[in-house]
């Protein structure tokens, strides 16, 4: 009999059994894969992004998901409690642009490695290639695998998503929450890129053009603005990708949803920082110098070559216009395109091929200072199985390490109903 059982070897499955063992010398981590951190390991291109260090507002704004939540369980442990946490224990870690955090290494595995020696000091027990097969409650949490059945006063779960499924995140949590009572809302892909069949995208034309610094968004039915991100993007085989197009894909889920319709509006301006006028004016300063020059010629480096053609065609303006024979007309249309090209999309990428899920364990049930279920004594919560999902920069690890420590301190000091 343990007094806490994790399940789950993830950022959050760690950092819960680290706090579980910090107030108990009984508790027991399963783990389905062979390793612990898989998903720590590659995170961040292999550097670990370990957390935000903007402050609370910031980091919620960076959570559309449900980062409100979040605000209880940051008064236990919150980002700073993070990198004291992995500083104090050897792992220096470097701030870089947007407050996001890495090991001065460079290496994921230093991270990894404060969490499973910290798991070692406690004297945890731990099982590897374990896949949890059922659980059962009844006054205690009966955890029945392919290697036997165990027993314990407190569980936490912390199986992580549907995303990344080579690292054991293959939905399992959401089942073993829905038969202890738990509600899971809609899984969705977010932070993946989004496809279209759109002819531009068919024919291959745009296919690894990458646009530095544009503003991508996504568009409500009457036409208005839903999201905006100003990021770098890049053009695919079948649609767009890069930070602007990951951001905006979970709003094209729910868009789809809200429209009721498979295809929706996407909006793209690639000089954000010109209004119209001013873009009108310096593209005619550009042509005034030389009237009789092909457009091409003259606006050359205004943006990138390949998407400025793309443009005079969107424009109706063949490759042999000169300035001297452009309408007021085309010239209103091609700024217009500059500004505000519109195309449609039809989805995303699987949720296999997803950074991050969204949905999972309704928050309503979850009580936000403990990570308890408000359905079952004793069953604790926490990480990417729940209905939290944050933009990538360190917020989905931030919610994590953050839900995971908070369930792990509760968890470990858990007394069953009967003995309180």
């Amino acid at each position: 009999m343990y007094q806490t059982i994790v399940i789950g070897g993830g950022p959050s499955g760690l950092m819960a059994t680290v706090a579980a063992s910090d107030v108990s010398d009984s508790v027991l981590l399963i783990e389905k894969k062979k390793g612990l951190g898989r998903k720590l390991k590659i995170s961040g291109g292999g550097r670990c992004n370990v957390t935000n260090k903007l402050p609370y507002a910031e980091i919620i704004k960076n959570i559309p998901g449900n980062g409100k939540f979040l605000y209880s369980p940051f008064s236990v442990f919150d980002n700073e409690s993070i990198i004291n946490f992995f500083e104090s224990r050897g792992v220096k870690l470097k701030e870089e642009d947007h407050g996001r955090m890495f090991p001065v290494s460079n290496k994921a595995q230093d991270v990894v490695d404060v969490l499973i020696n910290q798991l070692k000091l406690n004297q945890v027990n731990i099982i590897e290639e374990t896949p949890v097969v059922s659980i059962e409650f009844d006054h205690n949490f009966k955890v029945k695998t392919q290697k036997g059945e165990f027993e314990s006063k407190s569980l936490i779960i912390a199986t992580g998503g549907t995303s990344v499924p080579q690292t054991g995140s293959t939905g399992d949590g959401y089942k073993f929450a829905e038969s202890l009572g738990h509600t899971i809302t809609d899984l969705f892909p977010t932070e993946v890129p989004i496809t279209s069949s759109e002819h531009f995208i068919k024919s291959k034309q745009l296919k690894g053009l990458s646009l530095k610094n544009v503003e991508l968004s996504v568009l409500k039915k009457n036409g208005k603005k839903r999201i905006s991100h100003q990021m770098d993007m890049i053009f695919t085989h079948f649609g767009i990708s890069g930070p602007a197009a990951l951001r905006c894909s979970q709003f094209v889920y729910k868009e789809q949803k809200n429209q009721k319709k498979k295809e929706i509006s996407m909006q793209l301006d690639v000089l954000p920082e010109l209004n119209h006028d001013q873009l009108t004016q310096k593209v005619k300063s550009l042509l005034a110098g030389e009237p009789d020059r092909y457009l091409k010629n003259s606006l050359r480096g205004l943006i990138e070559e390949r998407y400025l053609l793309f443009m005079l065609e969107q424009s109706k303006i063949s490759d042999e216009t000169t300035a001297h024979h452009l309408s007021n007309q085309q010239l209103h249309e091609f700024i217009t395109n500059l500004k505000s090209f519109t195309f449609t999309v039809n989805g995303t990428l699987s949720i296999d091929k997803a950074f991050v899920t969204g949905g999972g364990i309704s928050l309503k049930e979850i009580q936000p200072k403990t990570m308890m279920s408000k359905q079952v004594p004793g069953l604790f919560l926490c990480g990417e199985v729940l209905d939290i999902h944050g933009y990538t920069g360190g917020y989905n690890i931030t919610s994590a390490l953050v839900t995971g420590r908070v369930a792990g301190i509760n968890a470990g000091a858990f007394k069953d109903i009967e003995t309180k």
